[in-house]
């Protein structure tokens, strides 16, 4: 499970180690990443598993004393340990979740609790729900069930058929009845009128009743099986919460503060359900081996290998943030007693006026200052300027990483027309990017449209996914400008449409340019110190004048 880098290794770097959400993988991290890709590939059997796409983890670590490798170690790596001084410095791997069925594969470590086992608890009682599964389908199926809604479905057809056919001999009846009753004032021809009329309606209603009789016996049979149906339904939804909740106090983890807590107790705690799946990423995983075999933790990084997902943004062998609503919580728990070190700090939160008026003030972002206020107690630039200038309205946004020009309102009329040019997209947005180096060919003068629609991936906010089912719309134009000699190339974007994440995701995506952002942790970008996205300049109607105006920052040097 224990990797050794090949080399005499020592660990330089930043003091601390990584935040999950929001990193730049540290040198040693890549090395250990570099060589699991290298060793899955040289194994045709795990190349073919993985190829599918798969996130894995690398965890570098220190091993702790010799007095304390023997209680925590496995005996095959003291062994190689007390023959060498100089291996102090080893990587674990792990993967989420299975691959092709299995959760155990040599050289990476096990799950926190494995599931596996065929003669557990768990296989047991999952072995209980799929055969309650099995009666749901072929109770639907049954030969009885499926004649019984034919015949429902017929007798309803026949009833309305013959109903209507009623319905309309009536009308026709009762126009004939009205026209005998203004030709004669005989007394008994008028009672016979009335005496054809009251038979007529009370055949009508023992048709209809004979019907309702028949329905109703047919309807009682399929009711009978539906709630039968229901009643499994109700049970294996019982048996899934309790096995899932059982799941869940299996899953006892560990911190560097020497605590430990179960998966179901920890998210009790915090008021929250934990979803399925929770603990079976790669990086509570290496956490949880590490703490157990007495490893220090110094730096991690999780990648993604293979075939990359139609939906979510993930490219081969490019790193990406933990995600928030499985590993959210729990990874707080398990970083606990670990100095976490902030690698990614703004270059300079002090905003640029580019021009102001009575109406109107258009100010440059730096990056890493969120554009309205937040719950991360951040100061934004919409309260810099509130505390410099007045009362201010935000009337778009840009994204806390990128940089670039903004426009506010100074009055609630202006706002009210800058929302309003945004919302019908008249306003014209240029912005500068550096993207990654790719296996994506651009070259210069290449110019296109991207259409995307994008959706919030809530598994893994803030990220956003294409959707082409409940995305919406999001349109980028754009343009190559330069190729730079590291393969990164220079684009001019202007979207049409103004998403969350819009230019970030239809970059990075296979079916975008398929080449993320330079500093772009969160979509798989090249390391950097910043996200290299700026709005450069944009063009709109001034809400007091009409006039076209048009408002250009500092082009950066990216």
């Amino acid at each position: 499970m224990i990797h050794y880098f090949q080399e005499d290794i020592s660990f330089e770097g930043p003091q601390g180690f990584t935040d999950p959400f929001r990193y730049m993988p540290h040198p040693l991290v890549k090395v250990a990443a570099e060589k699991i890709i290298d060793k899955i590939e040289a194994d045709s059997i795990l190349s073919d598993a993985f190829a599918e796409g798969k996130m894995l983890g690398v965890l570098v670590c220190k091993v702790s004393d010799c007095s304390k490798r023997a209680e925590h170690l496995p005996s095959s790596l003291l062994c190689e340990l007390l023959q060498s001084d100089t291996a102090d410095i080893v990587y674990i791997a792990g993967f989420s979740g299975n691959v092709g069925g299995r959760s155990i594969i040599e050289g990476f470590v096990p799950p926190i609790y494995d599931l596996t086992d065929p003669n557990g608890y768990f296989k047991e009682e999952e072995a209980r729900i799929s055969e309650i599964n099995h009666k749901i389908v072929n109770i639907r199926q049954s030969t009885q069930y499926t004649s019984l809604k034919i015949q429902l479905n017929e007798s309803e057809t026949a009833r309305d058929k013959e109903l209507a056919e009623w319905t309309e001999r009536m009308q026709k009846s009762k126009i004939e009845r009205a026209e005998r009753r203004a030709t004669t004032k005989d007394a008994s021809e008028l009672a016979a009128i009335t005496k054809d009329s009251q038979f007529e309606k009370a055949e009508f209603r023992r048709v209809k009743a004979s019907w309702a009789t028949k329905i109703t016996k047919i309807q009682e049979h399929v009711h009978k099986i539906n709630s039968d149906i229901e009643r499994l339904k109700k049970l294996r939804a019982e048996m899934s919460d309790k096995l899932q909740d059982w799941i869940f106090r299996q899953y006892i983890v560990h911190n560097a503060a020497g605590e430990e807590i179960s998966v179901a107790d920890l998210f009790a705690s915090k008021g929250l359900v934990p979803p399925g799946g929770t603990g079976e990423c790669a990086a509570p995983k290496l956490l949880e081996y590490a703490y157990r075999h007495c490893l220090k933790p110094l730096a991690m990084g999780e990648f993604w290998y293979g075939r990359s997902p139609e939906t979510a943004v993930r490219t081969h062998g490019h790193f990406y943030p933990s995600c928030t609503s499985k590993c959210g919580p729990l990874l707080g728990f398990m970083l606990k007693g670990l100095n976490i070190r902030q690698e990614v700090q703004a270059e300079d939160l002090s905003p640029i006026i580019i021009y102001e008026d009575e109406h109107l003030i258009v100010v440059e972002k730096p990056s890493g200052m969120p554009s309205v206020p937040g719950l991360d107690g951040r100061k934004s630039l919409q309260e810099w300027l509130d505390s410099c200038h007045g009362e201010i309205h935000a009337v778009h946004r840009l994204d806390m990483d990128t940089s670039g020009v903004m426009v506010f309102a100074k009055t609630q009329d202006a706002a009210a027309d800058l929302r309003l040019q945004f919302e019908e997209h008249t306003v014209r947005k240029t912005y500068l990017a550096r993207l990654s180096a790719c296996q994506t060919t651009l070259s210069i003068g290449d110019r296109g449209t991207i259409e995307l629609p994008l959706s919030a991936d809530y598994d893994e906010r803030p990220r956003q996914k294409v959707d082409h089912r409940q995305g919406k719309p999001a349109v980028t134009e754009y343009e190559v400008m330069g190729i730079n000699g590291d393969g990164t190339s220079d684009i001019i974007f202007h979207p049409v449409t103004g998403r969350t994440h819009q230019l970030r995701v239809h970059s990075a995506h296979t079916l975008g340019l398929g080449c993320p952002i330079v500093g772009d942790m969160l979509y798989g970008g090249d390391s950097s110190h910043r996200l290299h996205l700026h709005a450069y300049k944009i063009e709109f109607r001034h809400p007091s004048t009409r006039k076209s105006v048009c408002y250009i920052g500092n082009q950066k040097s990216f």
